[in-house]
Formats: C-alpha cells, structure tokens, sequence
C-alpha cells in the first residue's frame, strides 16, 4: 500500500540578504505589498523587515509595468496584502535572481506523514509530495517520517534495504518515492 507523505510549509521563510543598516543577513516577510503608480507606470514591492534592526527592505515585484499589462487579479492581491502571493512570489526563481536573495526554510515546513500506523509494516512505499519548493535532505525526511536516526537511514540505503529512483543524498525540492525493506 502506497503511503502519501506532504511536506508543507508552516510559515513564509527567512529571506538571507545582508541589511544596509545592521549588516545583518536575515529579514522576515509578513506579506505585506507596497504599490506606487507613477501615472501610468506601476511599481511593486514586497516588504521584508530586518530580523535584527527592524529595518524595512523593498524586494522588487514589478517594475515600471504600463497598468494595463498588469491583471487586475493580481493588482488586487497585491492591494490585499495576501500572503499566498508573498508565498509564491519568494519561491519565484525571477524575483529571487532580480533582488539577489536566497531562502533559509529552517523551521518553516512541517511534513504529514498520515498518521503513524505504516511504522510496524515490513515494506513500507512512500511517495513523498512537496507543496512548495523547500529544499529539504530525503535523510532527513524518511528519518523523521519513519521515526528512526539519520544514521540508521544511512545504514539502510547503504544495504539497500532503502531504495528510490532519486539520489537520496543532497538536497531535494521535488516529489520522489522510496520504499524501505525491514
């Protein structure tokens, strides 16, 4: 029997960028959007606040869009201060690349196993669902999920009594499966 697992995430993540004022490295998102019209050019940013300082840092969303070609969905969504948006817009490669950041997902994604009754069973498979692109370690995963230490996973791949069609060292952000033979 095929077990789903998803890992979601809980909060925004930590966006790593160094502050102007502070020289420190991490600031926090809360989704909140600022729009400026420029007559019939439009900018758009989303505010990140310095963990250590306070400082407000504008990551760029668009700039110098005619309003027309922006959709007035996302113009409300924008308006909205929604924080689905902020969610998607961090994960976005085009508007990470332009405001030169990189995201620290520690502590901010959890992962649903379904409940615990799979653990007593000899073959356990596993597909694993990731809901956003948060790079987590498969180690780590299979070690939380199945409740035993790193180390044990490590022993089981390296006896391959843990298989999968992915390299399960590094990190991944994409669906996988896996089975593991007790």
């Amino acid at each position: 029997m095929l077990n789903n697992w998803v890992v979601m995430p809980t909060c925004l993540p930590t966006v790593l960028r160094r502050c102007h004022a502070c020289a420190s490295e991490r600031f926090r998102a809360n989704g909140k959007f600022r729009v400026n019209a420029h007559h019939k050019l439009l900018d758009a940013w989303l505010l990140v606040l310095c963990t250590a300082c306070g400082d407000t840092a504008k990551l760029t969303v668009l700039e110098r869009m005619n309003v027309r070609s922006v959709r007035p969905e996302l113009l409300d969504r924008l308006h909205d201060n929604d924080p689905g948006l902020a969610a998607a817009l961090l994960q976005d490669p085009v508007v990470r690349r332009r405001n030169r950041i990189a995201l620290d997902w520690d502590n901010a994604w959890r992962l649903d196993t379904g409940g615990s009754d799979h653990l007593d069973r000899e073959v356990i498979d596993v597909s694993v669902r990731f809901e956003a692109r948060i790079p987590v370690r498969p180690v780590r995963l299979i070690a939380e999920g199945c409740g035993l230490s790193r180390a044990e996973v490590e022993r089981l791949i390296t006896e391959g009594k843990l298989v999968s069609a992915v390299r399960l060292s590094g990190k991944l952000s994409g669906d996988f499966t896996f089975m593991l033979k007790r």
